[in-house]
């Protein structure tokens, strides 16, 4: 089946499931049929930093019947946790308000001095023709969220901001679309053993085309003797702000030295082999490999049991592999493309591929 993008309302309508998180929001439409309700979960918890600055969400009955939207945001700076908290609530019906949005995708692709170079996406050849819709308008929703952040009275975001990883289903079409450094990872089968494949690149500034770009805009990239290991942007001549991802939300301060709110997009075609995907925040994937969460994933009893699984063990080995170091927030979902295999149990001495 196609991708498919619902045209007709701004917004979504159904009944939202009763969490008692403020930072988690699960929506299940009226349309999603019995069978799909539990086919996934959603987890966060604060870290000893101060305010869990993350959200997520998980929609079900997203454009389609079938459909689904899964967003983990990461937010920084000292209002990061309002950022995060604000496009996790819009950016779902923003998407899909924003079907019909002029945006020229090839202009956006050729690119100028605040542009990514490498906008154009993976498996593009694959990708049904309405893909280009999908495109369009999670381009269009992103910049428009990120002007609705910079409207908002009261609230200064010239150092404060969120990523974004987004993962919208739409039959056997899976949408990926990813600002900063969270992440979206695949469980696959392959020779009988559960692979890890990473559908995200962690958008921060060490990259040579993140950091191509920025230097083009005149923005500084480099790393604090300190931390050798963490590249940062920062203003020119000037010490702050020191970010750590190279696209965002927010952080206004740098908006004109190449930090962008232009996401990266992939497509991919869902096979029978594909069992989940995990969405995470740089908490997770500070500490856990893409295998060891995968495997997490792969052995919990039941699918609603996984993503609290992935934050419990990702906060448990940061406490043993930086016990002098605060942790940071972890936030997880998982969406699982297939029915949960009842022999996965049986795989938890495979070794990941």
């Amino acid at each position: 089946m196609g991708i498919c993008i619902s045209l007709a309302s701004s917004e979504i309508h159904g009944v939202p499931e009763e969490v008692h998180d403020e930072n988690v929001t699960i929506f299940e439409s009226n349309k999603v049929l019995n069978g799909n309700k539990r086919l996934c979960s959603v987890y966060s918890k604060q870290g000893t930093k101060g305010l869990n600055q993350d959200a997520a969400s998980l929609y079900q009955g997203y454009g389609m019947e079938d459909g689904a939207f899964c967003g983990v945001y990461d937010g920084h700076g000292r209002y990061g946790h309002i950022v995060s908290k604000m496009v996790n609530s819009h950016l779902p019906s923003l998407i899909l308000s924003q079907g019909n949005a002029p945006v020229e995708i090839n202009k956006i692709e050729n690119g100028d001095d605040n542009t990514p170079s490498n906008f154009n996406t993976v498996e593009d050849d694959l990708a049904p023709k309405n893909f280009q819709k999908w495109k369009r308008a999670i381009v269009s929703a992103f910049m428009v969220m990120d002007k609705q952040v910079k409207l908002q009275e009261n609230l200064d975001c010239s150092c404060s901001g969120t990523t974004a990883v987004v993962v919208i289903r739409q039959g056997e079409g899976l949408i990926i679309a990813n600002l900063g450094d969270s992440r979206a990872v695949l469980g696959t089968i392959h020779d009988e053993k559960l692979t890890a494949i990473q559908l995200t690149t962690d958008l921060k500034p060490g990259l040579p085309s993140e950091a191509e770009r920025i230097r083009r805009c005149n923005g500084c990239v480099y790393a604090l003797k300190e931390e050798p290991h963490i590249q940062r942007v920062w203003l020119p001549n000037e010490n702050f702000p020191g970010l750590a991802m190279s696209r965002a939300f927010g952080d206004f301060m740098l908006k004109d030295h190449g930090v962008i709110a232009i996401p990266d997009i992939w497509y991919h075609h869902v096979t029978s082999r594909d069992q989940f995907i995990v969405l995470a925040s740089d908490g997770v994937w500070d500490v856990l490999s893409n295998s060891e969460v995968a495997s997490i994933v792969w052995m919990v009893d039941t699918e609603e049991e996984a993503a609290k699984a992935v934050v419990e063990a990702a906060t448990a080995a940061w406490e043993k592999k930086y016990p002098s170091s605060k942790v940071d927030d972890c936030t997880v979902v998982c969406l699982f493309l297939q029915k949960k295999p009842q022999y996965s149990g049986h795989m938890k001495s495979e070794k990941l591929g």
